[in-house]
């Protein structure tokens, strides 16, 4: 970041803001995998478990961005929060990595 001096509000948006719009494209994105294709090296369980871990993850962002925007912008989120969703996010981002790999060969 080149000005840590931005004022809380501003630097809410800056970092934020993008953030969660990416939590929101990768959710979406795992969730239209998970929902339209059979992933051959899970069980209908393991995928089904996977999904409504995504969508459970897509209903708090939701809520947490209505925070954010309600409150104008200057409401932060707690790395507790922040956490969760980025491990889920990598553990999509594996298997679709997979997947993709297993649809190459």
């Amino acid at each position: 970041m080149s000005d840590s001096n931005l004022p809380g509000t501003e630097l809410l948006k800056t970092v934020l803001e993008p953030l969660l719009e990416d939590f929101q494209h990768w959710f979406r994105r795992s969730r239209h995998l998970l929902e339209t294709e059979q992933i051959s090296f899970m069980s209908e369980q393991e995928q089904s478990d996977l999904l409504w871990r995504v969508k459970q993850a897509q209903d708090e962002l939701n809520t947490v961005r209505m925070l954010f925007a309600a409150t104008d912008k200057q409401v932060g989120i707690e790395m507790a929060t922040l956490m969760p969703w980025h491990d889920l996010v990598t553990e999509c981002w594996n298997v679709a990595m997979r997947f993709r790999q297993g649809r190459e060969l």
